[in-house]
């Protein structure tokens, strides 16, 4: 039902079905960083277990949306045998690695998100250098933070599953408002002295999405062979920010037991609006 309403909105065009859930994703996420402007100060305890529900739905969509269906595409031609059935992972785990090595080497070009949201500061660093990088950094952080997830639901949209990328665009979208409120106080802890200018610094940091969702869709468009690789970088990617930064941060301060439950629920969510998706 939600499949054939989205379709009769935006039309059957997967470049227009994936800039809209760019805009989606991107509208969440300024939810989240406004939100800042309500919910002031939040607790550790609170920021924690809704960056693990975040995590959570991540984790989820990663293989219901990305990895599945792209091993799902890979049937194996064997000459002379018509429709073997068999299917091949390799194109969708070549993907995921080349996914974790991106943003791994994107994690050596600037500091770890998590460092700026703590403020802990080199020691090399004089109390000048540090302000003006942690501005510089922590806007390339964010940007770079938030390109797997964009692209995630371009490629969804583009691969032509339209229940997929609804999916995706949920998934992205939920997590996107704990992220954006995340963003906005991580802005402040940062440098941003007015909470006006840490909200419209977590509503820059979710635009970054819209472009990247078209150019997903784009390239598995015009590319169609490299829909498996490209399913796979996305959720690669994806699971190297869910690992190296969201959960390591999260596991932090003391509240391990709340991100984790706030992880499971996540998981839970994901999984049954897939299966409620796909019914």
């Amino acid at each position: 039902m939600l499949e054939g309403l989205f379709v009769d909105l935006v039309g059957e065009n997967p470049v227009v079905q994936a800039f809209v859930g760019g805009v989606v994703i991107a509208g969440l996420n300024m939810v989240g960083a406004l939100s800042v402007l309500v919910y002031r100060d939040p607790s550790e305890r609170a920021l924690d277990t809704a960056l693990g529900f975040a995590a959570g739905v991540m984790l989820a969509a990663s293989f219901t949306s990305l990895i599945v269906p792209g091993i799902d595409l890979t049937e194996v031609v064997v000459p002379g045998v018509p429709a073997t059935g068999l299917l091949s992972p390799v194109p969708v785990l070549t993907g995921i690695l080349l996914g974790a090595a991106f943003l791994d080497q994107a994690d050596h070009w600037v500091p770890h998100v998590h460092v700026l949201i703590t403020g802990r500061q080199r020691d090399d660093q004089t109390v000048t250098d540090a302000k003006v990088a942690s501005v510089i950094l922590f806007i390339v952080a964010i940007t770079i933070h938030n390109m797997p997830e964009g692209l995630a639901v371009g490629v969804g949209f583009g691969s032509g599953n339209v229940a997929n990328g609804i999916a995706l665009m949920l998934a992205i979208g939920i997590q996107n408002i704990p992220e954006g409120l995340a963003v906005s106080i991580a802005a402040i802890n940062a440098g941003f002295q007015r909470r006006t200018y840490a909200v419209l610094t977590g509503i820059r940091s979710g635009l970054v999405e819209i472009p990247l969702t078209v150019l997903g869709a784009v390239a598995v468009v015009l590319v169609e062979p490299a829909l498996p690789y490209a399913m796979g970088f996305a959720a690669g990617a994806m699971l190297f920010v869910i690992s190296d930064e969201i959960l390591p941060e999260t596991h932090s301060r003391g509240h391990e037991r709340e991100a984790t439950l706030g992880t499971m629920v996540g998981v839970v969510i994901m999984l049954y609006l897939d299966v409620a998706l796909a019914a």
